[in-house]
């Protein structure tokens, strides 16, 4: 008898031949990171999952791969009568795991049996977060970067927006790692990704970007929340162009109460995160903000921030950090409404436009 061929095996590279890419891991692998655009479809949960590392600890490794084969087999069958029931005939889908082994395997050579022409993943998700790694240490120094630098509260974010409106690259990091990058800057409702989402993102976002053209980015420091920005793009990011974002701060005042609302609305969460400012301000000037938050006088409160915290931190930071902060072009913005960023971004465009282009970057 004929032993069954095994599924082809593909490296990382051939990756972006496979529009279909199935993520068998369970649950849980999938949400730490997984290839961009890939389904998750597990042949086993994350308590199935479990289960059998269990069963293989304290019992046997044979007891462990019985019971696991019977829960695989269970969860393909659901998934060939759900979600795989409609694939066309040439279907050819990519299929991987954490390690490109036993569990992409069963899949993979279940569907070649029944007629698709899918193929493994070779060496799995470990592969693709080895490579991933590689790119980000090459990958940012093949563009060149034009770096918004400003104050806390000068609308970075709201100009780079305009900008990709207009049709210029962007790389919006604190979009891509769901935080404004401050003591503050945490989303409601949207927790960070992991740090392996986060790189994932990134480079993806990289590998989307024409390298003949300059790319917008927000000044960013090493660390954005929890997550670290990889070390290749902080230092192509430091070297680069720089404009500079000159908001006059009430207008500054006026964009941070409308881009914060929910700390306007819980005064209890904003004093637990000023609280870690203690160390550096001292019990009295952290009282007197709360007691200004309690009392709703949110215009002296963001006021004192900016004065006695933000902005002398910031300017220290961008000073020491960004070679090309002098001799940066400075724009200043009439208003923080969408329309006046909007205009800001015109006005930009056109006086860059204008100015000689610049080096190719580094291959």
């Amino acid at each position: 008898m004929t032993p069954p061929r095994a599924p082809p095996k593909v490296p990382i590279d051939a990756i972006a031949d496979y529009r279909d890419r199935i993520d068998v891991r369970s649950p849980a692998e999938y949400a730490d990171d997984h290839l961009p655009g890939a389904e998750s479809h597990p042949v086993l949960s994350d308590d199935e999952r479990a289960r059998v590392g269990t069963l293989h600890a304290q019992d046997s490794e044979f007891v462990a791969k019985r019971v696991g084969a019977a829960l695989v087999a269970r969860n393909i069958a659901t998934m060939l009568e759900t979600a795989f029931a409609d694939r066309p005939r040439d279907w050819a889908p990519l299929v991987y795991c954490w390690r490109g082994g036993k569990r992409s395997g069963a899949l993979a050579h279940m569907l070649n049996e029944i007629g698709w022409k899918a193929a493994q993943l070779d060496g799995g998700y470990r592969s693709y977060r080895r490579h991933v790694l590689e790119r980000l240490a090459v990958q940012p120094r093949q563009f060149r970067f034009r770096v918004i630098c400003g104050l806390t509260g000068s609308g970075k974010s709201r100009l780079l927006r305009s900008l990709a409106d207009r049709g210029a690259q962007v790389l919006d990091l604190e979009a891509l790692a769901r935080h404004r990058g401050s003591l503050l800057g945490d989303l409601p409702d949207a927790p960070q990704p992991s740090q392996k989402r986060f790189d994932s993102e990134v480079l993806d976002a990289l590998l989307h970007l024409d390298r003949a053209r300059p790319v917008y980015v927000e000044s960013e420091s090493k660390k954005i929340g929890t997550l670290q920005v990889p070390d290749a793009l902080l230092e192509a990011m430091r070297s680069a162009d720089c404009i500079r974002l000159d908001t006059p701060r009430p207008l500054r005042i006026a964009l941070l109460k409308d881009e914060y609302p929910h700390f306007l609305a819980d005064t209890a969460a904003l004093n637990e995160r000023l609280a870690h400012l203690t160390g550096l301000h001292g019990g009295k000037t952290i009282a007197r903000w709360a007691a200004a938050a309690a009392a709703g006088d949110w215009d002296a409160l963001v006021d004192e921030l900016l004065v006695q915290h933000y902005d002398p931190t910031y300017a220290r930071a961008i000073e020491r950090n960004f070679a090309r902060i002098g001799s940066a072009l400075t724009v200043i913005p009439a208003g923080v409404d969408d329309a006046d960023f909007e205009r800001l971004a015109a006005a930009l465009d056109g006086e860059l436009a204008r100015r000689v282009p610049d080096p190719e970057p580094a291959r």
